[in-house]
């Protein structure tokens, strides 16, 4: 039985439709793919992006603001989507396979992830959460909002960026290899986990948002994963992406991408963390990655799809 870290963008889940309703569905649909997981016989561990659902609830916090009611801090909103969009994938999980004759439990495991204080991302904004906006409406943003940060991602508009420090341990990974040994299919590090520092012998909240990519790759790293993969909605890694001499990777050394990330190749709000990401777990363990499409998971498990990233 291989250990497969699976690790979904929180667009995966919420596209336009920011009601309950729409990401259960799309969570419901989600489940269906990863299921294929369990069915080959693998140990499933799924994280989970939570960019959208953070920043949407923040803007929910900030518009109920007052004395007697004020609005959450950044880390307390990550811990709050991590449980709902847990809660989520915990229900569909269990009745996806409860249909297909499965007795698996699955549980879902509030994460904190520690970083460095001292980390440069916190005087450099960089994570994008929250919809996104075209030009006209950030300058009103940034009149009712003059501290928000705006950045241009990937060509699909404009968000709010905030730090996005790289996770340095896994407070609750323990707990994560007991669930894991046990059998038991675990939703973990919602978001990339919340941002907690040491202080004084303390666990204390930052207002940041860390990237789910490097977040999977630690925990995959931490619990002796044997792949890591990365879903997206761009098939996989490409050279020149969006240009007439695109061409797509199918199997490609770590070491081959660590030169073209040099050279600036993939884009920074998108691309670019999970190839890192992928890359850093492949150097820690030599264990292989996959980044690809999550329509394509049948085919990733069978490798005709997706770019297979190794230590070669």
């Amino acid at each position: 039985m291989a250990k497969i870290v699976v690790a979904l963008g929180g667009n995966a889940i919420l596209s336009k439709d920011a009601s309950a309703e729409a990401q259960r569905k799309a969570v419901e649909s989600t489940v269906e793919q990863l299921v294929s997981f369990i069915e080959n016989g693998d140990q499933l561990i799924i994280t989970h992006g939570n960019g959208p659902q953070v920043g949407n609830l923040l803007l929910q916090q900030i518009a109920a603001d007052t004395p007697a009611n004020p609005a959450m801090p950044l880390d307390t909103c990550g811990a709050m989507t991590q449980g709902s969009i847990g809660y989520w994938f915990q229900n569909a999980m269990k009745e996806e396979l409860s249909k297909r004759g499965i007795n698996k439990d699955v549980m879902t495991i509030i994460t904190q992830t520690i970083v460095d204080g001292n980390d440069p991302a916190f005087s450099n904004p960089s994570k994008p959460i929250g919809p996104f906006y075209d030009e006209a409406e950030v300058v009103d943003i940034k009149a009712d909002h003059p501290d928000w940060i705006m950045m241009e991602d990937a060509g699909r508009g404009y968000r709010r960026v905030v730090p996005s420090p790289k996770p340095v341990e896994i407070n609750e990974y323990s707990a994560i290899k007991t669930v894991v040994d046990a059998g038991i299919v675990p939703i973990v590090s919602g978001g990339g986990g919340i941002p907690v520092v040491r202080e004084n012998g303390k666990l204390v909240g930052k207002e940041a948002v860390i990237d789910k990519d490097f977040s999977a790759a630690k925990i995959a790293e931490l619990i002796g994963a044997d792949k890591l993969i990365i879903l997206t909605s761009a098939g996989g890694v490409f050279y020149n992406f969006g240009k007439p001499d695109a061409v797509q990777l199918h199997d490609v050394a770590a070491s081959e991408l660590e030169e073209h990330i040099a050279q600036n190749e993939f884009a920074k709000g998108s691309m670019l963390p999970k190839v890192q990401a992928a890359v850093n777990f492949v150097n820690q363990t030599g264990n292989p990655a996959v980044i690809g499409d999550l329509k394509d998971v049948k085919e990733i498990i069978k490798g005709t799809e997706g770019t297979v990233i190794r230590a070669k």
